[in-house]
Formats: structure tokens, sequence, C-alpha cells
């Protein structure tokens, strides 16, 4: 089948075979195993069927592809699918080949193989949500009052530490983590109600095979048929696309703080990874750029999954088959950034030097918000406030520092003069202390998600 290199390049090997055209037409194949032996032990169909069909419920044992270009042509996967196994197994056991697919519909076939690659590939990215957790959880511990720029609008704002920005990076990644699990649970559930949800071929026996089914396939058994009732697997779609915008904001973020400019982070990068056609010297931020690239196509491939719900009657006419082709690319983006982020983490590197150097590069001007109150009390806030404006233009004009020129100004000021404490304005300026105030965010962050278990 034809591959698509820039979908491959976004995202991983594994990902894309999740929902490649083997794993979907093997997870059509195992809802048709599993509903052969379910019926069997229902007393629904002859024991001995349910053998021969199970044994011929083999992806390898079909032409997956050529059941794909049929299905443009019939309008459904599972129709050239069932044609082709109960061809197979009518090879062996013609009488069994009759109970093959029995009392299904297409979509029964289709949705439960969706729910079981749905079911592996978020267990994928869980592992890989797990590695971005446990290394944000580690540096925001270990750099919980390490002093870094905080900046708004990006311009160099206040100091932060650098343990607060990676609780913050962390806890929506980690709260999404701990939404999918929960939403996982409740949403993979068995599709199983028959040609139009009302499972009339097996009349009483239909709840019975039901939860046999359910129990083979490892899904959560519905209390009815939800052909057209989409809210819930939503819920999923909704929570990946929060996922890749919370990615795409720890990505950028880095990504910005690794520019060579500013050199705060960096990737201790093997040989070949982020190099360049033309420029030798240069280490490119792949991990950040293809979560970036996820972030941005998310809310577009969720928007077309709302789009499809409103489906008409007991079976969408187009809506659906929409919905088919958008899900498992919104997974494979997702995993795609999850797994870029998650190789990041292990080989971040945080320079707190750098840090330090351009948070004293910025001469103090930082600190312009807490020198204006420290004077406030004595001075008025507005006659304050004047002052550190005036202190901070010569500062930048005279390359000085907001400390220096602030003194020079309130000495001058017959206002304030011999009224200032001038020790208790310098500790205005102790970068130390700022970072130290920085390091409730990540008590709380991190309290919050502890509580949660959203940490395991």
């Amino acid at each position: 089948m034809t591959e698509f290199p820039f979908e491959h390049f976004l995202s991983t090997t594994e990902a894309m075979d999740c929902f490649g055209t083997k794993s979907i037409v093997q997870g059509m194949l195992d809802f048709e195993a599993a509903l052969a032996h379910a019926e069997a032990e229902a007393g629904v169909i002859p024991s001995g069927a349910a053998g021969a069909i199970a044994g011929f419920c083999r992806a390898d044992l079909l032409d997956c592809d050529a059941i794909v270009r049929e299905s443009a042509l019939a309008g459904a996967l599972a129709i050239p699918l069932v044609k082709r196994l109960r061809a197979a197994v009518a090879t062996v056991d013609k009488e069994a080949s009759r109970w093959v697919h029995f009392g299904a519909t297409s979509q029964d076939a289709i949705d439960t193989a969706m729910m079981l690659c749905s079911k592996r590939s978020l267990a994928m990215i869980d592992a890989e949500l797990g590695r971005i957790v446990y290394t944000l959880a580690s540096h925001a511990r270990t750099h919980r009052t390490t002093p870094t720029l905080a900046r708004t609008l990006m311009q160099a704002a206040q100091v932060t530490s650098f343990g607060a920005k990676c609780a913050n990076w962390l806890a929506p990644i980690a709260r999404s983590r701990w939404a999918l699990r929960e939403l996982a649970g409740d949403a993979l559930r068995l599709q199983w109600g028959g040609a139009v949800g009302t499972r009339a071929t097996l009349g009483h026996k239909g709840e019975e095979v039901a939860s046999l089914l359910a129990a083979r396939l490892c899904l959560t058994q519905a209390p009815a048929s939800w052909h057209t009732q989409r809210d819930r697997i939503m819920r999923v779609a909704c929570e990946l696309a929060i996922l890749g915008g919370s990615l795409g904001k720890f990505a950028k973020d880095v990504a910005l703080m690794m520019q060579s400019e500013v050199c705060e982070l960096s990737e201790n990068v093997k040989e070949g990874r982020g190099g360049s056609s033309a420029m030798p010297h240069k280490r490119n931020p792949i991990g950040p750029m293809t979560a970036i690239a996820a972030s941005i196509r998310a809310p577009h491939r969720l928007a077309a999954l709302v789009a499809s719900m409103p489906q008409e009657h007991e079976r969408g006419l187009g809506n659906w088959q929409a919905e088919l082709a958008e899900w498992g690319a919104l997974f494979a983006s997702i995993h795609g950034a999850a797994h870029a982020l998650g190789d990041m983490c292990v080989m971040l590197e945080v320079d707190a030097d750098r840090m330090r150097k351009n948070i004293d590069a910025q001469r103090g001007l930082v600190f312009t918000e807490a020198a204006s109150q420290c004077l406030a009390d004595e001075l008025g806030k507005e006659h304050s406030d004047a002052l550190v404006a005036i202190a901070s233009r010569r500062a930048i004009a005279n390359e000085s520092t907001l400390e220096r020129e602030l003194v020079i100004a309130l000495r001058a000021d017959p206002m304030s003069f011999g009224v200032i404490d001038e020790t208790a304005l310098a500790d205005m300026f102790s970068v130390e202390a700022a970072a130290k105030y920085a390091g409730w965010v990540v008590d709380a962050n991190l309290g919050e998600l502890e509580a949660m278990r959203a940490l395991d």
C-alpha cells in the first residue's frame, strides 16, 4: 500500500502500524473469532464451527491489501473481509462457513477492531508519557529553586525557578495521562448490535453472547450497541487533542530555551540527530519540532471527528466513515509527539549557569516590581513607580544596573533622601530569594498530582 512519508516523519512506525491495514484487519478477525467462540459457547452455532472459523482468523492468511481495495467498491472494509473469510473456511468445512459473522454487522466488526487498536495505542502513549512525567517531576524537585527567567509576551519579566517551569509543563500532561486512563475503561467498549443494533438474529441469546464476546476481547461490555452514539469515544479524542496542546506547549518552551542565543537547555544528542544539510554547526531541536507539529494538527483532526457525530438514524452515511479515517491519525500524531519528547527528556541537559547569566544580563530590570513595592510604603505608589521608571531608563541607556541607578535617583530625590533603607532595598535584588518564592509552585503542582496518583 502507498505510504505517506511525512506522516511517518511526524510519528513512529509502531504508532502507524497500530492502525495500519494489517492491525485493523487482524482486529476484525479477532472479533470474528471471538464471536464464533462466544456463539458456540452460548449454543447459538455448532461448537465445531467455532474452531474452523477461528483457525482462519489470521491476517497473514488473507490478502489484506486486496481487502482494502475491494472495500472501496463494497462500501465497508468488513464486507470483503467476511466474504474472503467465509470462502477460506468453506475450503475445510462448508457447513461452518455459513456461521461466519453470524448475527453481526459490518460496523460491529470495524468499531470493535478500532477499539482494540485504540487500546494498544493508548498503552503505547501512556508509556511515552511515563518517561516525560518521570523526567519533569525529577527536574522539578532537583531545580525547585534554581533561578531562571520567567518570560511574558516573549520578554524577560521576573525571576522564577526552572523547577516551577517543569512543574507547569508537567501538570497538564500528567492530568491528561490520568484522564485517558479513566476514560479508556469506559469508552473502549465492545460494539455488538447486529444489523440495526437490536441483536434480533440471536433473540434472547444476544445478551449472553455479548457478555462472552466482551470477556474474550477484554473490552468493556456496553449495555447496548452504540452504532450512532459516539460521545464516549469522542471524549477520548478530546482528551488526546488537549494532550497534544500540552505537549506542544512543553515543546515550544523548550525549543525557545534551546535557541543558541538563549542556550539554557540542550540535548545531549547522538550523531545524526538534528543536523543541518547546509550548516554543520547546527543541532536542531527535533523532539520539540515533532511535538509542535502534532499540536498544530490535533485540533483539526478533533474538529473533523466531532463534526462526524451527527450520524443519520441507525447507521451514519459518510460521517462514520470520516471518523474512521481521522481516528487513527489523531492517535498516531499524539504518540509521535509523546515519543519525540520522551526521547528528548532522556537527553535533556540543564545549564543553570547560563540561566543565571541570562538573568544577570537583564541588569536588575526584572526586579522593577519588587523595588517599587519596597519604596511604596515610604514614598507612595505613584512616586515610587516614577522613580523606578526613571532608574530603569537610565540603566538601559547607561548599560548600568537598576539597583545602581535607583540608589543614585533616591539620593538625588528630596522626598526619599535619608528615608529609604538602602540595605533593605538591596535585598529586593536577590536572585536566590526571588527563585525561592517559586518553590511553592513545584510543591502545589506535585502535591495535587500525587493526590490524584497521576505521577504513578
